[in-house]
């Protein structure tokens, strides 16, 4: 199951979280009590290979859904 955590806790807690999910876990981000984010390890999303990420531009149409 996944560990919930709040958008402030991620925020203040971010390395260990990351450290967590490095290890194959995964959490469930949430905003106001309600899930908003999932988030676990590249290789789980998408079937991506560990690699290098494409980086996060705000705004970008390319960040797009």
């Amino acid at each position: 199951m996944d560990k919930a955590v709040s958008a402030a806790d991620a925020n203040r807690r971010f390395s260990e979280l990351l450290r967590t999910v490095k290890k194959g876990g995964s959490a469930i981000g949430t905003s106001h009590g309600k899930p908003v984010a999932k988030i676990m390890p590249v290789v789980e999303a998408n079937g991506l290979q560990r690699g290098r990420a494409p980086r996060f531009s705000p705004g970008s149409e390319q960040n797009e859904l």
